[in-house]
């Protein structure tokens, strides 16, 4: 096999194990938290972008729009979240964090923060600027490919 071939198929594993490493850490806050992964999503959307038409969430957290009716229900009955009509077209309702909600996150968001900060230690902060950059790089030149 060619060398450049197996070094993307080591990049390919590589970035495989480091991102199930983090989100398997992730989702056990979460959880700890009493919210799934796609929930927190979801709220911390809102709490940071305020109120978003719910035909647009699933795009924003890369979610199949079929199941975010079920997860902004799931919200909306624990008192996180509220549906609100647009009073300008009817065909459009908006998902908007409540107060229960923000202090929810105000409560949970700061101890997700550090979580990942943590996760991410093993990096120096120029080696994470590297990272991003490089990732960012590889993410913008796939959308264009087609497999």
């Amino acid at each position: 096999m060619d060398e450049d071939i197996k070094q993307s198929l080591k990049l390919f594993i590589v970035l495989s194990r480091a991102h199930k490493a983090i989100t398997e850490q992730t989702n056990q806050f979460f959880q700890a938290s009493g919210v799934n992964p796609t929930e927190f999503a979801v709220l911390e959307l809102l709490y940071h972008k305020g109120k978003q038409p719910l035909q647009k969430i699933g795009g924003k957290i890369l979610l199949a729009s079929g199941s975010i009716t079920y997860v902004i229900d799931k919200l909306e009955k624990r008192g996180y979240i509220t549906r609100v009509n647009s009073p300008s077209d009817r065909r459009i309702t908006y998902a908007e964090i409540s107060e229960s909600g923000k202090e929810f996150m105000a409560e949970i968001f700061p101890e997700h923060e550090k979580k990942l900060h943590e996760l991410t230690e093993a990096l120096s902060s120029e080696e994470k600027d590297q990272a991003i950059e490089l990732m960012k790089k590889l993410g913008l030149s796939i959308k264009d490919l087609s497999y």
